[in-house]
């Protein structure tokens, strides 16, 4: 496969962007982020019979993202497009195949069916907060990481939990189908699986559970929203590698992702899509991660 690899634009213009707090206000519609660079004539630079030829020519794609996790992929009542890094990224893909964000289907992915919708085909693309791991990759493909984080806790303001020891014979939630209840199990608390972070979150808030757990970068967007309320903490306890889900039957596609995600740190993409999400909470935009190499054709 022979893909023409174009630099987007070199400088990326910002939208105001509200604060991470402000992401989980339903009503409120401004879709805050960046502004890509859509490719003109993209489907000439793909050759025939790839995916990525197939989806320029059609000027759509599909892309599953999370609707409740503020600052990574989250969608208000009114809101026309999610919002968070994971769209973000999914704005750059689809700007390499000449798609324009408003042509974009986003469609709510849950943990728990990131494998069946790509394996189905109900979506093109999973970016999801989907951490790399050899599991999953033995039945869809994932290329990535484009960001790297690590589990920490979420407990209530006047929790005693302040370290991985207390969580021993704890409840503690996540979504059903994460490596975060597998992680902490293996810490000796008692897991509790949810649908969605927000179901877990409301758990945590009325005292049902005594801790949500998954990638720090989430329970900071729920601690903004309830500071008086919650809070983070332990040291990060894992290392989670979120990549860019795709189907097997489509191989092609990951050295496309790959290089666009490339292109994207290069010429400050990437960056500008950290600041306008996650950047919003006064964390310093980190350098960005070496991608995996590809398998073997």
């Amino acid at each position: 496969m022979r893909h023409i690899r174009r630099a987007q634009a070199a400088a990326v213009a910002l939208v105001l962007a509200a604060a991470l707090a402000a992401c989980g206000d339903a009503g409120d519609d401004d879709d805050s982020g960046t502004d890509v660079d859509v490719a003109e004539g993209a489907a000439d630079d793909f050759d025939d019979g790839t995916r990525m030829k197939e989806l320029a020519d059609s000027g759509k794609v599909v892309i599953g993202v999370k609707f409740d996790q503020p600052g990574i992929g989250f969608k208000g009542a009114t809101d026309s497009m999610p919002q968070g890094l994971d769209p973000e990224i999914g704005k750059i893909l689809a700007a390499d195949l000449g798609i324009a964000p408003e042509d974009i289907t986003w469609k709510e992915t849950i943990s728990d069916n990131r494998e069946p919708f790509i394996q189905g085909g109900q979506v093109d693309l999973v970016i999801a907060s989907y951490s790399i791991t050899d599991e999953r990759r033995a039945v869809v493909g994932q290329a990535g990481p484009y960001y790297v984080t690590g589990q920490q806790l979420l407990v209530r303001s006047d929790s005693d939990i302040d370290s991985l020891d207390d969580v021993k014979g704890t409840e503690v939630c996540s979504v059903t189908g994460s490596t975060s209840l597998e992680n902490i199990e293996a810490e000796g608390a008692k897991p509790r699986g949810f649908d969605t972070y927000s179901e877990c979150v409301d758990q945590v808030l009325n005292g049902t559970v005594d801790a949500m757990t998954t990638d720090g970068a989430i329970l900071l967007g729920y601690a903004a929203q309830n500071p008086d309320q919650l809070k983070v903490v332990v040291e990060p306890f894992s290392e989670e590698r979120y990549g860019v889900g795709y189907s097997l039957d489509h191989p092609e596609m990951c050295e496309w992702i790959t290089d666009t995600i490339e292109d994207a740190y290069e010429d400050g993409a990437w960056a500008a899509a950290f600041e306008a999400t996650l950047g919003q909470s006064g964390v310093d935009t980190p350098e960005p991660p070496a991608m995996d190499e590809c398998p073997a054709d």
